[in-house]
């Protein structure tokens, strides 16, 4: 079957979604009203609360939550075929994820932008708040070590891809540097300069893979499972301006480029779709993730379809930039379903590799050796990208191949392109995950140091330098010890399992309210249903 008959079906069914579902949502449910003057507005302060223009809004509260997430799940949920992925991406994010999002931004809003646990210790119970603030906790941690193994995988034994990322970290801060110190506001030419920069790193890094500093930049799995949890101590500490916000400002434009890439490389290309609607493994037993299909798809896809990390940002500072509260439905509805089409177009990527290449690419030499699934197209993948592919599992892997391959086709002569290609989207994901480490090891600190202040008053400081370094290793340390001690089938469950608990929770919060506010009950029913299917 044609690759493009998924891909248009699901652009009609997200299209039509964000027309009418999304706009019943505003208008009956929550009756969103533009006389509701928003905490922005009310609580100005030029700080963190600021009237923002909408797009920007939109660009904000994207980069935030459209992490690695919805690139790694669908990738590792293909083991059980295109079928059962494609068709929850779609339904659960029309129908929870996207509700999920909406509903939480605008409770956050009524409740002058506070935290989603505050919301539920006012509008459920004290219990309910003191839970959703260690869940949250606990959520972040594990999921970190589940973004870091896919990093580790993908870089461990790859001089080149590990000199690419290594550059954008200074890339990143020279950027910081200049917009925000040297020339505050220049954003053009900051921008431009990144850019290039980045690709600079990418295309110099075959030559550097080459010569004698490889070794340099060869690791094992073992010390990137040490360095990355290093590098989260180190961002969590610096400031914001100087690596998060360039960082996450240059992330943005390399994921819209890439995924609109992806979409038209899949039109022009117009691949096969390789996998069946099924496989085997939807009983269980399988290679990447050991669950049946029931429910591991949702814990495997997590921030594909719904995930309770949106509600985090949903009720952090994005309910505090809205100038109208009309603007719910298209920040937070259109947000989603932007990343449910990442979380297709990496499925789609996915699926259209040969699937004895799949799971070789995607699990151990000792597990894949049990599968008697001889590869096909292995060998000459890896000789194309320039690197041993096979059994790299994490989904980071099995994605830039596909990606790349299909980027390569999408001209006459382009073929021996592929390497870079394959790099290029290396350096993507890795980047894209670096800036959730960057970020979530920050969040983390913050809440750490808020329990701790209710033991010793100082914690409560953010710029409490004790507090700052106290709480950046802890953190750094418990998610780098789950990184350090688990791999990809332990790991990625663990942190499905946590992200789906607090969306569900979340769902919880969020039918309490509409109860509350709305003037038919039933309307409930729009959190109430999707809580099941999120466990």
């Amino acid at each position: 079957m044609s690759v493009i008959y998924l891909l248009i079906s699901a652009l009609c069914v997200l299209a039509l979604a964000y027309r009418y579902y999304s706009a019943f949502i505003a208008a009956k449910v929550l009756m969103l009203d533009d006389r509701n003057v928003t905490p922005a507005v009310t609580c100005n302060d030029g700080k963190d609360y600021v009237p923002t223009n909408k797009w920007v809004v939109f660009g904000h509260h994207f980069a935030a939550i459209a992490g690695a997430g919805p690139l790694i799940g669908p990738t590792l949920a293909a083991q059980y075929g295109w079928g059962p992925g494609f068709f929850w991406i779609l339904l659960g994010s029309v129908f929870a994820g996207c509700v999920h999002d909406m509903v939480i931004l605008f409770a956050s809003i009524r409740h002058q932008g506070q935290s989603l646990s505050v919301i539920a210790k006012k509008d459920v119970s004290r219990l309910t708040g003191i839970t959703t603030a260690f869940v949250t906790l606990f959520i972040i941690i594990v999921a970190l070590a589940g973004l870091a193994v896919a990093v580790a995988n993908a870089l461990y034994n790859n001089p080149w891809g590990v000199f690419t990322i290594g550059m954008t970290i200074p890339i990143a801060m020279v950027v910081g540097l200049y917009m925000f110190k040297f020339r505050p506001g220049a954003i053009l030419s900051g921008t431009v300069f990144g850019v290039i920069a980045v690709l600079a790193a990418v295309y110099f890094g075959a030559p550097l893979a080459q010569s004698s500093i490889a070794p340099w930049f060869t690791f094992s799995k073992e010390s990137l499972s040490i360095i990355l949890p290093v590098y989260g101590f180190c961002a969590a500490a610096l400031p914001v301006w100087l690596l998060l916000a360039p960082r996450d400002y240059l992330s943005t434009y390399m994921k819209i480029a890439v995924i609109g890439g992806l979409a038209l490389g899949l039109l022009f290309v117009n691949p096969t779709v390789q996998m069946p609607f099924v496989t085997r493994f939807i009983s269980g037993n399988g290679p990447i993730i050991p669950g049946p299909v029931w429910p591991y798809v949702f814990i495997t896809i997590a921030c594909g379809a719904i995930s309770g990390f949106h509600a985090l940002i949903g009720s952090g500072t994005t309910p505090k930039m809205l100038e109208k509260e009309t603007e719910v439905r298209m920040v937070s509805y259109g947000a989603m379903l932007t990343e449910a089409f990442i979380g297709l177009m990496a499925l789609l990527a996915a699926v259209t590799l040969v699937p004895n290449d799949y799971f070789a690419i995607n699990t151990s030499s000792a597990v894949f050796a049990k599968l008697n699934m001889p590869v096909k197209n292995l060998p000459e993948l890896c000789s194309l990208v320039g690197l041993d592919v096979a059994h790299r599992p994490g989904g980071a892997i099995s994605l830039a191949v596909s990606t790349a391959y299909i980027f390569s086709n999408i001209g006459d002569g382009l073929q021996h392109t592929m390497k870079y290609w394959f790099q290029f989207i290396i350096m993507f994901e890795a980047l894209f995950i670096l800036t959730t480490i960057d970020a979530g090891t920050r969040v983390a600190r913050y809440i750490l140091q808020d329990i701790l202040g209710h033991l010793h008053a100082p914690f409560k400081q953010t710029n409490w330098l004790p507090g700052v370094i106290l709480t950046s290793g802890a953190v750094s340390f418990a998610w780098g010890y789950i990184l350090y001690t688990g791999d990809v089938s332990s790991i990625w469950p663990m942190f499905g399992v946590t992200n789906q608990t607090l969306a569900a929770l979340a769902l919880a919060i969020g039918t309490t309210i509409i109860l509350r506010i709305s003037a038919k009950k039933k309307y409930a029913l729009i959190t109430r249903c999707p809580v099941p299917s999120s466990r």
